[in-house]
């Protein structure tokens, strides 16, 4: 027979015991938690992929979406603490060999922090492929700053000729010394030792410049620029535009003729005297001030376009012109395509929407009016490059600048503001002229992260920090 004692113990031993059971995940989950998105930081799926409507002219109207879905991005009142890559000791360091006629004392803490951070951002390899959206951005960043650090201490805006071609060589040696690909930096990015010089701009010092120019206006408008609003409701691209204008002599010629008459043969003046700007701002704001302000002005251009360049779709109009439901032969045509597509490069999520819209326009052409993305499910990843062999890892990048990540243990990763299946948009129209991502009530940030299906982590929204290369995996994957 079994005592009341006896019987309580035991009671309090199985209590003891549920209680274990029920106090270890809790343990578990401290120590190794997946971290969650905010709910009402994700936005809706459907809200989207939704179908853009079009109106009478049959064009592809902007994307709405509504302020109420959109994530509040901690950036960049709350900035996420910079990481940036810091290459250990390799047969790839070296101590650069310079011209010595660049009168430039490149190991200046201030523009020696630049050329290391464009080192990284455009290292061997990946340059090619992080070009349009991360290489080229800073490379251009840096040729601006370059400009006004050279003349700091005089009051000129551009480099003389001999020294350009001198300095210029001395850039892209101390490039190369860091990990980056030196040599193909000036064609990837179109860049060349005459875009330090001024090229035809006729005003070239800080004197006649801040004469002809309202610099209180140009210096108010872009000393802080605020990259969630910056794209779609311009403040520093206007007042660059406008000073570029008055010091290229073309706001003189409006004025007095009503007309833009010769507008198409003072293009290279106009950009050259951008440049000249550029390089004011170079000098009057710090550094990394100036170098973020270039960043962000860079991202509104490149998600403003699709990079990616598509072939006629000629096969994948023949297989799938007559489809209305999901077919084999179809989606296997439309995802061979595009898996030929991925492999030029990673894009942003805008740039994504851009490129499916895009493609899309050219199948529509070609007769296929079923939205073969939904049958084939064909995601905004799809569209950027892949990340590992055979894996559904697509990597699409934040639309806001963000740089190259190393370390000794994960090799390369990218900050990936998309990597959830979200279905690409299909246009409603085959006549496209453009595509805008602004709603007309508002400026459009970032895309919003969508719940994840992947392992890993979100932080206040922002995006999923995924190792997505290591060297030699990567290494292998392009040679």
């Amino acid at each position: 027979m079994v005592s009341f004692h006896d019987a309580n113990y035991r009671g309090s031993w199985c209590c003891q015991l549920i209680l274990v059971f029920i106090w270890l995940p809790t343990f578990q989950d401290v120590t190794a938690r997946e971290a969650h998105a905010d709910p009402s930081q994700i936005s809706s799926l459907v809200e989207l992929a939704k179908e853009p409507s079009s109106g009478e002219s049959g064009l592809f109207e902007p994307i709405e979406i509504s302020p109420a879905v959109l994530p509040k991005y901690p950036y960049p009142t709350e900035p996420l603490s910079p990481i940036y890559p810091s290459f250990p000791s390799s047969p790839e360091s070296y101590l650069p060999v310079l011209t010595g006629k660049c009168p430039v004392n490149f190991s200046s803490e201030d523009i020696s922090n630049i050329l290391d951070k464009t080192a990284s951002d455009c290292t061997g390899p990946l340059a090619s492929v992080v070009g349009n959206v991360i290489c080229c951005p800073q490379f251009n960043s840096l040729i601006h700053i370059f400009q006004g650090f050279f003349n700091m201490k005089s009051d000129k805006l551009v480099l003389p000729t001999a020294a350009s071609d001198h300095c210029f060589s001395d850039i892209l040696n101390i490039l190369s010394s860091k990990g980056s690909n030196g040599t193909m930096l000036p064609a990837l990015c179109s860049i060349k030792s005459s875009n330090l010089t001024g090229g035809s701009c006729p005003v070239k010092d800080v004197s006649t410049f801040e004469k002809t120019v309202n610099t209180s206006k140009l210096l108010e408008a872009c000393s802080t620029v605020d990259p969630l609003k910056e794209c779609c409701r311009p403040i520093c691209q206007p007042a660059i535009m406008d000073a570029a204008l008055q010091i290229s002599g073309r706001q003189m010629m409006v004025n007095d003729n009503g007309n833009v008459a010769g507008e198409m043969n003072h293009a290279d003046y106009l950009n050259d005297c951008k440049g000249v700007v550029y390089s004011y701002l170079s000098k009057k704001l710090p550094l990394e001030t100036a170098n973020t302000t270039f960043r962000i002005l860079s991202a509104c251009k490149v998600n403003k376009v699709c990079p990616l360049n598509f072939k006629e779709p000629s096969e994948v109009i023949n297989a799938c012109r007559n489809v209305a439901a999901p077919s084999p032969s179809c989606c296997s045509s439309l995802n061979a395509y595009i898996a030929g597509v991925q492999q030029q490069m990673l894009i942003t999520n805008k740039q994504a929407i851009i490129c499916a819209t895009l493609l899309g326009s050219m199948l529509r052409r070609g007769g296929i009016m079923t939205n073969v993305y939904q049958l084939c499910d064909v995601d905004l990843k799809d569209f950027s490059l892949q990340t590992a062999f055979g894996l559904q890892q697509g990597c699409l990048l934040r639309s806001l600048p963000q740089d190259v990540i190393f370390d000794n243990s994960s090799g390369f990763s990218f900050t990936c503001d998309l990597s959830d299946n979200v279905a690409a948009p299909w246009p409603s129209s085959s006549s496209i002229t453009s595509v805008s991502l602004c709603a007309p009530e508002m400026s459009l940030p970032a895309l919003p992260t969508s719940a994840l299906k992947n392992t890993g982590s979100i932080s206040g929204g922002v995006g999923l920090f995924a190792p997505i290369f290591s060297f030699f995996i990567f290494s292998t994957l392009l040679y």
